[in-house]
C-alpha cells in the first residue's frame, strides 16, 4: 500500500511508501484522504504521526504529473483536511520535505525532523509558486522576512535552522525518527494544543518592507516572473485574511502553471535528470576513484583541486618546480580562505581541506593515484609532455584526463600506453564554483572510463554533458559564434553598450563585451593566434585589434570599455571608437531595437547549436541548453538557446537572422514539431 496505518497506543502512524521519493501522486493524495477519514472516526486515536518510508519525506509533486491538469483529490484540499482534522498530526521529516511535501508538513499541527533533514518551497525554480498554501502558512510560522527569503529563492534550509526560525518544532536526535516523533506526539497531548496555522495571525510589517523586498527580488530574479509573483502571494498572506490569501495563491499558481517560463523550467528540470545518466553508460560500472592528482597549480588547476577536496578526495598537486608549486598551493589556500570569509567553511574545515593536499614536483609520486587531471597551459606541446610522463609512471588502470578547452584531445595523447583510460574533462573557471563539466571521450575511451567521468561529476556536484570532439567542443564553439555575431552588429553601427544592454535585458548576467572584458580578451586572442600559427584560416576579429593595442580587458584598464583604477564599472571608450573606426560601416544599426539585437544573437547561437547536433558533437538539443545555462550564464528560465529557438519557430527565426535558416536548424525545428 502507498499509504498505510499502524498504531502505537493512542498514537496512529501513517506511512507513505511511494519510492523513490514519496512523490505526491494522485494515489498518495487519495490514500491520505482515506487515512484522515479513518483516524478521525477512530476513538482510540488521539494523535497522528505522518512519516515516510525510504530515503526521504515527501520530496514534492509527482514529476509524471508535471505540465498536466491536476486530478482530484487536489493537494490544497488534502492539506486543509490534515490541518482541520479532529486529531492533531505530527509530520516526521527525514531527507527532504520540498514543495508539496513541505506544504503537507505545514498542514500538520507539529513538525519534527532529523538533524540532516531539509525543508523548502522550491516552486519558483520551476516557474510557478506554491499552490497548496505554502506562501500563506509559512509567514504564520516565521517572520515575513524569512518567508520571503525561502519562497522567492526556492532554497531549502536545514532542520536546525528551520527550528530556530520556528518553522519546525523539534529536531529528533538519534537514529529512530519514528520513535522520536511518537514520543513528541504523546508529550504534546499533555499540553494545550496550538491553534492550526490557518487560525494564526502573521506579524505585520511596514509598507517600506514590501517596497524593499520588491526591489531586491526583482534584482535577483533577473527577469524571471515567478519570484515576484511569489512575493505578491506572501504580501497577500500577511495583509489579508487566510482564505483570501489562499485563493490568491491558488489563482497565481494556476496562471503560472502553463506559462512560457514554467514550460522552459520544466524542460531544464527534465534535461538535467536525463543528462546525468546518458544511454552510453547504461549498465556500465565506473572505475573507483579514491585519490586524485592535478597537474598544474594555476587558476584552473587550483580550482579543480579545490573541487576535489570539497568532495573529500585526497589530492596531489604537481608543478614543474618548487616556486610554481608554492604559488599553486597558495592559490588553493586562497580559495579556502575566501570560503571562510563567506562563512562557507570554518577555519578548522579550511585546515582539513589543505591537510588533504600533497604538493610535488616529481611525477613518480603519482604511482598510486586513481585519477589525474591535467590543467596546464593551453599549448599542445606542453600537454603532450605531461602525458608522456604520466604514461610512464601511472598505473595502467588510472584514469588520465585533460582539461583542454580547444585542443583536440586525440593529439594530446598520441602514443600514450593504454589510451582507453584517457578522457577529456572540461571544467569551467572558477572550477570549484561553476557547475558545468563537459565530458569528452575519444574513440579509444573505454565505457567504464566514460562512466567514471559522469560519476566524478556527480561526486563533485556538477552537471555533466557529453560532448564530441571539435574546436571548442559545445560551449566554446557556440560562444565563438555568439561573439562573432555581436562583432558583426558593431560593424553595422550598433553600439557596443547597446548590445550588452540587450543581452542583460534578455536575462544574461552580462553582455558579450562586458564578459570578455571580465575574463580577458587575450585568452581567445591567443587561441586564435595559435590556430593561425598552425596554418589554420582564422578570420580577423575586432577583438584582435584591441588586444594588439594593449587592451586586454579589466586587467589592463581597458578592453571594449574603459575602467577607472579600482572601479569595474564599464565606461564607453573613445579610444575603442578610434581603433575600430575603419571597421564600422554606416547602416541601420543604430535603429535596431534591443529585443531585435537579442533575438539576432540568440538565433545565431541556435544555428551553431544545430550544426553541432548535425555533426554528432551533442546528442540532443537539451544538452546544448544545459551547457549554455550551467557554463555561460544563459538564463535558466528561458530554457536554453535551442529550447528558445524551438519555441520561437521558423518564421520568427528567419526574421531574426534576416536570411533563410540553415538546413541543420530547419531539421531541429522540424524534429521538435
Amino acid at each position: 500500500m502507498l499509504v498505510s496505518i499502524a498504531h502505537e497506543g493512542n498514537i496512529a502512524v501513517v506511512t507513505i511508501d511511494n519510492s523513490p521519493v514519496n512523490a505526491l501522486s494522485q494515489a498518495v493524495r487519495y490514500g491520505l484522504c482515506e487515512a484522515i477519514d479513518a483516524l478521525d472516526a477512530d476513538p482510540n486515536v488521539q494523535a497522528v504521526v505522518l512519516i515516510c518510508a525510504g530515503r526521504t519525506f515527501i520530496a514534492g509533486a509527482d514529476v509524471n504529473e508535471f505540465g498536466k491538469p491536476p486530478t482530484p483529490p487536489y493537494l490544497p484540499d488534502v492539506v486543509s483536511r490534515i490541518e482541520t482534522a479532529a486529531k492533531p498530526w505530527v509530520a516526521a521529516i527525514h531527507g527532504s520535505a520540498l514543495g508539496g511535501g513541505f506544504e503537507v508538513a505545514l498542514g500538520c499541527r507539529f513538525r519534527v525532523a532529523m538533524p540532516d533533514a531539509s525543508v523548502g518551497l522550491p516552486e519558483v525554480t520551476l516557474g510557478i509558486v506554491p499552490g497548496a498554501g505554502g506562501t500563506v502558512r509559512l509567514p504564520r510560522l516565521t517572520s515575513a522576512e524569512q518567508a520571503v527569503a525561502m519562497v522567492t529563492s526556492g532554497r531549502p534550509i536545514k532542520a536546525p535552522r528551520a527550528q530556530s526560525l520556528g518553522v519546525i518544532d523539534a529536531v529528533v536526535n538519534g537514529d529512530d525518527l519514528r520513535a522520536g516523533a511518537v514520543a513528541f506526539a504523546a508529550e504534546a497531548l499533555t499540553r494545550p494544543l496550538p491553534e492550526p496555522i490557518c487560525n494564526r495571525t502573521p506579524a505585520t510589517v511596514s509598507d517600506e518592507f514590501w517596497s524593499e523586498q520588491q526591489a531586491a527580488v526583482a534584482k535577483s530574479a533577473k527577469g524571471a516572473a515567478a519570484p515576484l509573483r511569489a512575493l505578491a502571494c506572501l504580501k497577500q498572506a500577511v495583509t489579508t485574511d487566510f482564505a483570501s490569501a489562499l485563493a490568491f495563491e491558488r489563482e497565481t499558481f494556476l496562471q503560472l502553471r502553463g506559462s512560457d517560463e514554467a514550460t522552459a523550467l520544466r524542460h531544464v528540470f527534465f534535461a538535467e535528470r536525463a543528462a546525468t545518466r546518458p544511454p552510453s553508460i547504461k549498465g556500465v560500472t565506473p572505475r573507483p576513484i579514491a585519490k586524485a592528482a592535478v597537474i598544474g597549480g594555476g587558476i584552473m588547476g587550483a580550482g579543480i583541486a579545490a573541487a576535489l577536496r570539497n568532495a573529500g578526495m585526497p589530492v596531489v598537486m604537481v608543478e614543474r618546480d618548487d616556486e610554481t608549486l608554492a604559488l599553486g598551493l597558495n592559490k588553493l589556500g586562497g580559495i579556502f580562505d575566501g570560503a571562510v570569509k563567506r562563512n562557507r567553511l570554518t577555519p578548522e574545515q579550511r585546515e582539513e581541506r589543505m591537510a588533504g593536499v600533497t604538493g610535488t614536483t616529481n611525477y613518480a609520486d603519482l604511482a598510486d593515484v586513481d585519477l589525474v587531471i591535467e590543467a596546464v597551459f593551453e599549448e599542445l606541446s606542453v600537454k603532450q609532455a605531461v602525458f608522456e610522463q604520466l604514461g610512464a609512471v601511472c598505473r595502467s588502470d588510472a584514469v588520465l584526463a585533460t582539461n583542454t578547452s580547444y585542443l583536440d584531445p586525440r593529439d594530446i595523447v598520441v602514443g600514450l600506453p593504454h589510451p582507453e583510460r584517457f578522457i577529456g574533462l572540461h571544467f569551467f573557471s572558477p572550477a570549484h564554483v561553476m557547475k558545468l563539466l563537459e565530458v569528452v571521450p575519444t574513440p579509444n575511451t573505454a565505457p567504464e572510463v566514460l562512466a567514471t567521468g559522469f560519476a566524478l561529476a556527480k561526486r563533485l556536484g556538477k552537471m555533466p554533458v557529453q560532448a564530441g570532439i571539435c574546436d571548442g567542443f559545445i560551449g566554446n564553439r557556440i560562444l565563438k559564434r555568439y561573439r562573432a555575431a555581436a562583432e558583426d552588429l558593431v560593424r553595422n553601427g550598433v553600439a557596443i553598450a547597446e548590445i550588452d544592454a540587450a543581452m542583460r535585458d534578455f536575462g544574461m548576467a552580462m553582455g558579450p563585451f562586458e564578459a570578455q572584458d571580465l575574463g580577458g580578451l587575450d585568452i581567445a586572442f591567443l587561441q586564435r593566434e595559435g590556430a593561425r600559427s598552425r596554418g589554420e584560416d582564422v578570420a580577423p576579429t575586432l577583438g584582435d585589434i584591441l588586444v594588439r593595442a594593449g587592451r586586454k580587458g579589466q586587467k589592463s584598464g581597458g578592453g571594449w570599455y574603459d575602467y577607472a583604477a579600482g572601479d569595474r564599472k564599464p565606461k564607453p571608450s573613445a579610444a575603442v571608437e578610434e581603433l575600430l573606426a575603419g571597421e564600422i560601416h554606416a547602416g541601420s544599426g543604430s535603429q535596431i531595437t534591443r529585443d531585435a539585437i537579442a533575438q539576432r544573437l540568440l538565433a545565431e547561437m541556435a544555428e551553431e547549436g544545430a550544426l553541432i547536433l548535425s555533426e554528432g558533437i551533442a546528442a540532443q538539443p537539451a544538452d546544448i541548453d544545459l551547457v549554455k545555462i550551467h557554463g555561460y550564464g544563459f538564463p535558466r528560465w528561458r530554457g536554453g538557446p535551442m529550447f528558445h529557438a524551438i519555441q520561437r519557430g521558423a518564421e520568427a527565426l528567419e526574421q531574426d537572422l534576416g536570411r533563410a535558416l540553415s538546413p541543420a536548424l530547419s531539421k531541429v525545428l522540424g524534429t521538435a514539431a
